[in-house]
């Protein structure tokens, strides 16, 4: 990664995101395209009664699908592994995974990029069904701030996006917030914490 803070989650529609992991400019493209689409497709069928001020939603299946199709018809040039998750009012919570090559993976979670390697066991011994949101959150926070800290291309904060039924909600969590990994110190946070140690 050039830069520890980047974001890799993009917004596809209000309801439907992109996680992002591979070669950044395959990954920013893609989404761009697939959120043009999506966004055509919603306004297309959405109805004319429908409220000003009503929030623009996707079938997320269609969009899982739409990530599948660009990644796997293009799948000698893209170096690009994607998840897209959202909810919409005909499935409800979704995650799909779409990895290198272009498969379409439905699954209660997926995880992907080089930190994957290094959590995948983790999440499935923890996971569990029906997690409130706190817990989901929590848990998510917990598998990634675990690849953090054995993958050095995983970042150095965490974000997070809620969605449900009300819409989405984005979070980001800073280092010094975050869990400590095994045996890991503290960060510090002031110069003078540093001083005292010394």
């Amino acid at each position: 990664m050039a830069n520890r803070a980047s974001d890799k989650i993009t917004r596809i529609c209000d309801n439907a995101w992109m996680c992002r992991s591979g070669s950044a400019a395959d990954t920013q493209n893609v989404a761009a395209y697939v959120s043009r689409l999506a966004e055509e497709h919603a306004v297309s069928v959405s109805s004319a009664a429908a409220g000003a001020d009503e929030r623009l939603t996707c079938d997320v299946r269609l969009v899982a699908n739409l990530t599948k199709t660009i990644a796997y018809e293009n799948k000698e040039r893209l170096q690009a592994g994607m998840i897209i998750a959202g909810w919409d009012r005909k499935l409800g919570p979704q995650v799909y995974g779409i990895p290198l090559g272009g498969a379409l993976v439905e699954a209660p979670f997926t995880v992907g990029g080089s930190g994957s390697a290094y959590v995948y066991g983790w999440c499935d011994d923890t996971f569990k069904k029906d997690m409130s949101r706190a817990e989901a959150e929590a848990w998510v926070t917990r598998a990634i701030s675990l690849a953090i800290a054995r993958d050095a291309s995983s970042g150095g904060v965490i974000r997070l996006v809620t969605i449900d039924g009300n819409g989405c909600e984005r979070r980001m969590i800073q280092p010094i917030e975050q869990p400590l990994c095994d045996d890991e110190l503290p960060q510090i946070k002031r110069a003078a914490d540093v001083e005292m140690m010394t």
